[in-house]
Order: C-alpha cells, then sequence, then structure tokens
C-alpha cells in the first residue's frame, strides 16, 4: 500500500526531519537514507518499522532540514584558525602589500566554522519520538487507503455472488437437455440401441459435469473473503490465497460447463478474481 508522512523536531543542530514514503509491495522493504551523523540510529529505526509494518517498499529519510541551522549550532574550529593565522602569515611575508583577511573571509573557510558534537541519547530520544509520530500518521493514510481497497474487493465479491446466484437455477435444465443430446449421439454412434452402455457413458459425463461442488465452494470462498474483510487486520496475504483458490473453482466451473451461459458466467467470475487479486496484493 502507498502512504505518506513527515514529522519534524526542533533541536541545537536544526530542524531535524523524518520522512516516509511507501509503495505497494507483496513483502516489506525497508531502504533508509540516513544523515551521515545519524547513521548509527539506522537499526533503531529499523526495528520500530519492522514491529508495525509487513508489506510495501518503504523508504525512510532521516536528515536536519535545509535552512534550519541555528546559529548556536555551530562553534569556531581552533584547530583550522590556527592553520588560518599561520597561511595568512607566509602569505603577508610573500605579498607585503597585500589586503588582510576579513572576518567574513575568515569564516567562509573551509573548515572554520564546525558542528558541535550531537548529544546522542537525546537525538536517540528525539528520532525515536519522530518515528512513531510519521509511522501513527503514515498507519492513517494508509488506513483510509486500506478502507477503499476493502470497499472495492467487497463490492466484487457480491457482484461474484450475484452472477453465480443468477445462473445456479439455469444449471439442472441444462445439465438434462446435454443429457438428451449426447444420449441421443450415443445411439447413432453406437447403432445398436445398447441402453445399457448409454446409461454408462451418461452417468460418467454427470460426474465429469456436475459443478454442485464448485458451486459450494465458490460460496464458502466468497462467505470467507466478506468475514475477512469485516475482521480487518493484516489481511492482504489471506485474501490473497483466497483469491487463487477462487480463480482455481471458476476454472473447474469453466472446464465442466455444459452451457454457453455457464462458461461465460465462470469467465466472468475469473475476470473479478484477477480485479480483485490486483487490489488485495495493495492490501497489508
Amino acid at each position: 500500500m502507498t502512504g505518506y508522512a513527515v514529522a519534524t523536531a526542533e533541536t541545537p543542530r536544526g530542524a531535524l526531519a523524518l520522512e516516509l514514503r511507501a509503495v505497494n509491495s507483496r513483502y516489506l522493504d525497508l531502504q533508509f537514507r540516513v544523515a551521515d551523523e545519524l547513521r548509527g540510529l539506522e537499526p533503531t529505526l529499523r526495528e520500530l518499522l519492522a514491529a508495525r509494518l509487513s508489506r510495501g517498499k518503504v523508504d525512510c529519510r532521516l536528515f536536519f532540514a535545509a535552512g534550519g541551522m541555528r546559529p548556536e549550532g555551530q562553534s569556531l574550529n581552533s584547530s583550522a584558525l590556527e592553520e588560518l593565522r599561520r597561511l595568512a602569515q607566509e602569505a603577508e611575508r610573500a605579498f607585503p602589500g597585500a589586503a588582510p583577511l576579513r572576518l567574513a573571509d575568515v569564516l567562509r573557510w573551509p573548515g572554520v566554522l564546525g558542528e558541535r558534537p550531537l548529544d546522542e541519547e537525546r537525538t536517540r530520544a528525539t528520532v525515536e519520538q519522530l518515528c512513531r509520530t510519521a509511522l501513527e500518521e503514515f498507519l492513517a493514510m494508509r488506513g483510509r487507503e486500506g478502507a477503499k481497497l476493502a470497499r472495492s474487493v467487497g463490492e466484487r465479491i457480491a457482484q461474484m455472488r450475484r452472477r453465480l446466484e443468477d445462473v445456479r437455477p439455469l444449471i439442472p435444465d441444462a445439465l438434462a437437455a446435454y443429457q438428451e443430446k449426447l444420449a441421443a449421439r450415443l445411439r447413432e454412434a453406437i447403432g445398436t440401441g445398447d441402453e445399457e452402455r448409454i446409461r454408462a457413458e451418461l452417468a460418467v459425463f454427470a460426474m465429469k459435469t456436475d459443478v454442485d461442488e464448485e458451486l459450494t465452494r465458490l460460496t464458502t470462498h466468497f462467505a470467507e473473503v466478506e468475514r475477512t474483510l469485516a475482521k480487518g487486520g493484516a489481511v492482504g496475504k489471506r485474501l490473497d490465497f483466497l483469491a487463487q483458490e477462487l480463480n482455481r473453482e471458476a476454472n473447474t466451473l469453466a472446464s465442466k460447463a455444459a452451457t454457453q451461459k455457464i462458461s461465460d458466467c465462470a469467465l466472468e467470475i475469473k475476470l473479478l478474481v484477477e480485479q480483485m487479486r490486483e487490489q488485495v496484493q495493495n492490501m497489508e
């Protein structure tokens, strides 16, 4: 399932931001982009995310927001200043008439302004809180998307159920008509009018074309999908399994179809199952 959330907090170093993005995936795939000075917090983030998420390709980004730096977050590097002073003296001896360095030039010199060391414990606590806050927003967004997907799956199950109920009353007459047609062909082919053999052939045909078991299993699977949707929670993998079972029964129904209407019904159910599967693979 897709999702997006961001949480920020002010720190002595500047605005710390944690961003979560996710796209659909059948499995959980966590990717991290973490600022170098925060790299040690990646295992903590992985643990927090894996505890709440089970599917999706999730990108987690932890960084100091651009433009959020505070002056108190920086300090002068005494070693760099001493090195710059030495270089300035050497340059002054080589070029006696050159203008002296201005303060702005000194501050712009690489390495003169340094970052204050991070307070590791305080930073860890801040990042953990950011992650929890972002996760709540992230899961709420996914929950809204999941509700829409559940309604879509439920609508397709309702369509399959209606289509099956429409064709169910036609099956006995369709089988009887097909058996009569087959009996006539058998009599013509056998030529002897051997009624015993004709009945045996029809019995074999009846076993091969009896779809009552498939109809019962389809109806049972419909009910199980609806029960799973009503239960909620992490239902994606179970619904994916049920979609496979529905497709299997629809295939068997199509292979046993005695009339074109029954065959059309089976094909329509297969189409709806495929649409359902596309949605289910996006659900957590």
